[in-house]
């Protein structure tokens, strides 16, 4: 098996993304998966890598042809934008946003350039990127806007529990008004073909309804008889395996389950809670969070695009406590969704 290059760009050098970058790192599974570049700054992964207690050797390359891809080493493409002998970790900076865009950018140049198989990303600080002056509301919309990619999605995903979206950063108003049967049914489409890369070889799909009860035949509202079930049909004649719209309070706890493999949502907060819900555990005794699992994966794009489901936690920022388990995970499925890649 020849290993996808799998790129990651850390994320916001205040927040925890060098920190779990580093953790993923130091385990040797992921090498026997991929081959990890890290694109970031060298002072910055060393003082990560340091107040992890990590044995790790950070060894700085110009292209991703020159990494060594061996465990006890992180390859590190060395971007040189962060100021100062240390990082100032806890704060929002305009600095530091400027410094995280340009990672994410570097990352999507490789994977178009081909020199990579595959991008992972850290969490970021919106507001820190808008301070830079680079005004996006998230990464979707950055990848979306630098691949020039007009037609695309968010998938969640934890274990065997999976949602994609039909609309994500805007207003819970202006989500209604994107619930057209065009898009639902492209979204449909985005999340077969993913869910297949996952390795799951006849996906059983559920749509969620847009209103309580999926609309109670119209007495709800009409979303659903008039843009969701058309594009139902559409689905079902392209053979795929599909049901809905069903109602939002009861098709989660169906696909946990196991009777579907992935759910349509119909905007942000439905697909986010109920995967964070199962994903994220957080333990009050101990004031920590025991799991903080489940990644984003952007369909649609023509490069791949996993992310960490979580943001950058300045709240423990340089303390080396953060939980990587969601930065293992995405360069995982970054890795499977690039070795199932069709073929051109």
């Amino acid at each position: 098996m020849v290993k996808p290059i799998v790129g990651i760009s850390v994320g916001d050098p205040s927040g925890i993304g060098p920190e779990i970058t580093a953790k993923a790192l130091s385990l040797s599974e992921v090498y026997r998966l991929c081959n990890p570049l890290v694109i970031g700054e060298a002072k910055m992964m060393g003082q990560a890598v340091k107040f992890s207690g990590l044995d790790l050797k950070i060894h700085v390359v110009s292209s991703p042809r020159g990494g060594l891809y061996q465990p006890g080493t992180i390859d590190l493409l060395d971007l040189k934008n962060v100021d100062g002998k240390s990082v100032r970790h806890k704060s929002i900076l305009a600095e530091y946003g400027r410094a995280s865009f340009e990672y994410v950018k570097k990352v999507i140049e490789l994977a178009l350039e081909k020199e990579i198989d595959a991008t992972v990303t850290g969490p970021i600080s919106k507001e820190a990127i808008n301070l830079a002056g680079f005004h996006y509301s998230g990464h979707t919309e950055i990848y979306a806007d630098l691949t020039r990619t007009k037609d695309y999605a968010m998938m969640l995903v934890h274990d065997h529990f999976r949602v994609i979206h039909v609309s994500t950063h805007v207003s819970l108003r202006e989500a209604c008004d994107r619930v057209k049967k065009e898009r639902v049914y492209r979204v449909i489409r985005l999340g077969y073909d993913a869910v297949k890369r996952l390795g799951v070889q006849n996906p059983k799909i559920a749509v969620a309804g847009l209103n309580p009860h999926a609309g109670e035949e119209g007495l709800f509202g009409r979303e659903e008889i008039e843009e969701i079930e058309p594009a139902i049909r559409h689905a079902k004649k392209d053979g795929l395996n599909i049901e809905g719209p069903l109602p939002p309070d009861t098709v989660f706890s169906k696909m946990q389950g196991g009777q579907y493999d992935l759910v349509v949502v119909m905007y942000h907060d439905q697909g986010h809670i109920p995967t964070k819900l199962i994903g994220f555990q957080y333990d009050d005794k101990t004031k920590t969070w025991g799991s903080m699992s489940g990644v984003n994966i952007t369909c649609g794009l023509p490069i791949i695009r996993v992310s960490v489901d979580h943001g950058t936690a300045f709240g423990k920022a340089g303390e080396g406590r953060a939980n990587p388990e969601s930065m293992i995970q995405a360069i995982k499925i970054a890795a499977q969704l690039a070795l199932n890649k069709p073929r051109s």
